[in-house]
């Protein structure tokens, strides 16, 4: 999966300007026709729903028709998040606290990429803090590769428990 950061920046003022906000803007399959994934947040935090992904869709592409962000066929996909969701911007780390969470980071930090444990959040530098194992890691979020919440009861519950927010801010959840 390729991210395309410099075409989030692109369209997030237009986006932005809709009432949501850009979570991730990447590039998925190889070979034949590749998919644009757009996924996106309401700003206010409620729940992006069919009719907002086919606003967003529609918007881009009659960006896309002027200026088009790939060379070569491509689909348009756009979507929520999930709840699942992955966890791609600072403020992210810092609203799911609590949450068990997969990270992997672009080179061996420790011995190792990979890791799972419940997010603490991230710090004023920039390092993203979880619980592995019993004991507080601390990774720099530049060499954070991947990073999505875990699904687990704890989190299926805030997100039924907040339906309007589905942000749940540090959550104090226990992992699995």
């Amino acid at each position: 999966m390729e991210r395309l950061t410099w075409l989030e920046e692109k369209i997030s003022p237009t986006l932005e300007a809709m009432g949501f906000e850009v979570v991730r803007v990447a590039v998925t399959g190889e070979g034949g026709v590749r998919a644009l994934q757009i996924m996106a947040d309401r700003a206010d935090g409620s729940l992006i729903n069919i009719d907002d992904c086919t606003s967003i869709s529609v918007t881009l592409n009659d960006i896309f028709e002027a200026d088009d962000p790939l060379d070569g066929a491509y689909n348009l996909e756009v979507s929520s998040a999930g709840i699942d969701r992955p966890l791609t911007r600072p403020k992210d780390f810092t609203a799911y606290a609590g949450f068990e969470a997969k990270l992997q980071t672009r080179r061996p930090i420790n011995g190792r990429k990979k890791y799972r444990g419940v997010l603490e959040g991230i710090s004023s530098e920039e390092d993203v803090s979880l619980v592995v194992d019993g004991e507080s890691v601390s990774l720099p979020l530049s060499e954070v590769d991947r990073a999505q919440l875990v699904l687990n009861d704890a989190l299926i519950a805030a997100a039924e428990k907040s339906q309007d927010n589905p942000k749940p801010q540090n959550a104090n959840a226990q992992s699995e």
